[in-house]
């Protein structure tokens, strides 16, 4: 993972510095490359029951009953 031995890495203060902003780019990098988010709204979709069908106001009523009698 690293391109010369661990134990040559700290003996110069340079090269540890060098070292650390290799990982702190590295870091920057793969958490940069994510996709942003955008609106919830946008990106949410819209519920459907087991068929794929789009569920009603009467399907969350009936599923908020059954949850409820338990």
């Amino acid at each position: 993972m690293i391109p010369m031995r661990t134990s040559s890495v700290f003996k110069s203060r340079w090269m540890a510095l060098l070292w650390a902003a290799g990982i702190i780019w590295f870091a920057c990098d793969v958490a940069g490359s994510q996709p942003q988010q955008g609106n919830a709204s946008q990106n949410s979709a819209a519920a459907t029951d087991a068929n794929g069908a789009p569920a009603t106001a009467d399907d969350e009523r009936k599923l908020a009953e059954a949850l409820n009698s338990f």
